[in-house]
């Protein structure tokens, strides 16, 4: 007879040095609760607007070169 499969939702086990394991769940679990906040009371169609706007007018050629920095991700300091 084989074990019955743990469930993943229990909270992970926090190691005394304050490693959490593969990941950082803390800082997952801060961050969404962050984009769930900011998304029921924000006016999120307003923003895309306004994202729009951005990108069909002048600062288009910016934001496109920020978004290829971000992609290549950090430069060494």
């Amino acid at each position: 007879m084989s074990k019955p499969q743990q469930s993943d939702a229990r909270p992970p086990q926090q190691k005394p040095n304050g490693v959490e394991g593969e990941g950082n769940y803390t800082g997952a679990r801060r961050y969404n609760e962050h984009v769930k906040k900011h998304v029921e009371s924000a006016d999120t169609e307003q923003l895309g607007e306004e994202a729009k706007r951005a990108l069909e007018g002048d600062e288009r050629v910016e934001l496109e070169e920020a978004e290829r920095r971000a992609k290549r991700g950090p430069t060494p300091s």
